[in-house]
């Protein structure tokens, strides 16, 4: 039967009709085939037309491709651009491998692909978004593609002056490119996959070190051979655009790359050590989900303070922590919770990593005098309600900051301190007066990162003589519960851990504190006033986020360390 005459029979047409259609698809559809034709006119869906071709054809409809069918290994020796080009992929069907299309005519192309395979293919039919998403889930699953990649390597001395090509990569595609830009591909793939936000090269004397930052922590990879450490080095560079000839000083760039359909920026680092250069590359998803702040493990009480701050016209909101605590996180969460169609928020960052609709986001440079003092005094020119500086650095930036916050704007900002109420003693000692900050600040919230334990591997712990002797009164908390640790991992997971979660301290500024401010107070001082006003440390997040299971009390003291004033 034909395809028209199946349609009638399945009654999305009737015939009447069809005759129309077939009278008017050869008139004006040109060179397109009548079921396209059908579905480019709204006439048929996608899936009345398979299902049709599938009796036509006698074969079945797949309307979800799913993780059963799909096996990563199938595509070992099939260029993506093929599988794509083609929008055909080997699958497993029950006992068989099917080659899946949405265009079962492509005779010679099935044919192409039984023989690449070794095996007689059967069809199947699936929806072309269907086919073209397990594309990428395919080449993106394959497994162990750098080890084997080093294992089958041989140290060619001509590889290293081969360094490909230079533009934004495609880590999907392979086949063409020379063994070092292979090479990098599937370390950065890996990375990815993994879900590393650092990868670390280092040259030592007779070898190389490769090692991802996994969920704030350091796991060794297989090295690259040290015959390609020059090669290596200036594949990098030439994608991040620095002087691939400047061995001698520290540089830092940007690359970008793309995973499919998704776009990795890439920061660069290398500085000279003893035995070469070392480079450290930041990796940064431009497409990915940005956690709502009630997902960053913030307790119910605080988030009610923390959005009753975020509704304040004016005033500094402080954000603190060490470098990869999550403050940028934060803050990015903070101003998706703003109404930005009545407000208008603007913010200065080094870089901007992640795009926010309906908000303007500003870059600093640096090279050309665009600082965060420069560019922040421009921002106030540019009628904003909400400011947000990416890092307070300086004491002209403080300044700025302290006094923008005084006119009438309601900012956000970090310092590096190691709890939330040492902002106020950091912007001192930057120069600004004390009663500039009691006046302007109104809130600090400090932070720090802890691994969350893997749901399926973990295991009852005790809690020791000795940990209950550091924790003192604070031990208390966790004698009626049930203790968690790390086993040592599983498919699931790294070393026993999954995901990270934040542990949070918040102190706002009532009268009495900025009464202390004014008065010069000390560290210690404030801390006990904090203290006094029931403010809860980051040592008290981490132990209710330990009794309720979610992490280890080893991954909370090893962050924020042991005693009462730990931070």
């Amino acid at each position: 039967m034909q395809l028209g005459e199946i349609l009638v029979e399945q009654g999305t047409l009737t015939a009447d009709r069809l005759a129309q259609l077939i009278q008017q698809h050869e008139t004006e559809g040109g060179a397109t085939e009548l079921s396209d034709w059908l579905m480019e006119q709204g006439l048929c869906t996608e899936m009345e037309v398979l299902k049709a071709l599938a009796a036509q054809f006698n074969t079945v409809v797949l309307p979800h491709i799913t993780e059963d069918h799909l096996d990563s290994s199938l595509v070992r020796r099939l260029p993506v651009d093929w599988a794509r080009s083609r929008h055909m992929l080997p699958i497993r069907l029950k006992d068989r491998i099917a080659a899946v299309t949405s265009d079962p005519t492509q005779i010679q192309h099935q044919d192409t692909l039984g023989l690449l395979l070794g095996e007689e293919l059967i069809t199947a039919l699936a929806p072309m978004e269907e086919i073209n998403r397990a594309i990428e889930w395919c080449y993106y699953n394959r497994e162990d593609e750098t080890g084997e990649f080093l294992r089958t390597l041989e140290p060619a001395p001509a590889d290293m002056d081969r360094l490909g090509d230079t533009g934004g990569d495609d880590l999907l595609r392979m086949a063409d490119n020379a063994p070092v830009t292979q090479l990098i591909n599937l370390i950065l793939l890996d990375a990815m996959k993994s879900g590393a936000s650092d990868i670390h090269i280092e040259p030592y004397q007779k070898s190389l070190r490769l090692r991802f930052r996994i969920d704030g922590i350091l796991y060794a990879k297989d090295p690259p051979p040290k015959h390609l450490e020059a090669a290596l080095v200036s594949r990098l560079k030439v994608m991040a655009h620095l002087d691939i000839a400047e061995k001698r000083m520290p540089q830092d760039g940007t690359a970008r790359v793309r995973i499919g359909e998704r776009e990795i920026d890439i920061r660069t680092s290398t500085v000279p050590v003893a035995d070469g250069e070392r480079i450290v590359l930041r990796l940064l998803n431009r497409e990915s989900t940005l956690l709502p702040l009630a997902e960053l493990g913030i307790a119910p009480a605080m988030l009610a303070r923390v959005r009753t701050l975020l509704a304040e016209p004016f005033g500094v909101i402080w954000v603190t922590g060490p470098t990869g605590s999550g403050k940028t996180t934060t803050l990015y969460a903070a101003l998706q919770e703003l109404d930005t169609k009545q407000l208008n928020v603007i913010t200065i960052e080094d870089p901007v990593e992640y795009q926010l609709p309906t908000i303007s986001q500003i870059g600093i440079k640096p090279k050309i005098g665009l600082t965060f003092a420069r560019g922040l005094r421009h921002i106030l020119r540019q009628d904003p309600d909400v400011i947000l500086v990416g890092e307070t650095r300086d004491q002209e930036t403080a300044e700025i900051v302290v006094r923008s916050s005084l006119t009438g704007h309601l900012v956000f900002s970090t310092l590096h301190t190691n709890d939330a109420i040492s902002a106020a003693v950091r912007l001192i000692d930057m120069g600004i007066e004390p009663y500039l900050v009691a006046a302007a600040t109104r809130a600090a919230m400090a932070q720090r990162l802890v691994r969350q334990l893997c749901p399926h591997c973990r295991r009852p712990a005790e809690l020791t003589e000795d940990l209950r002797a550091a924790l003192g009164d604070r031990a208390e908390r966790l004698e009626a519960t049930s203790l968690w640790s790390a086993s040592p991992g599983c498919d699931a997971c790294s070393g026993g851990y999954r995901g990270r979660i934040g542990l949070f301290e918040l102190v706002e500024l009532d009268g009495d504190l900025q009464d202390i401010i004014r008065e010069g107070a000390n560290l210690q001082s404030l801390r006990r006033a904090a203290a006094e006003r029931g403010m809860a440390t980051l040592l008290d997040d981490g132990l209710d986020k330990v009794a309720e299971g979610k992490t280890s009390l080893d991954e909370v003291l090893r962050v924020v360390g042991h005693g009462s004033d730990a931070r």
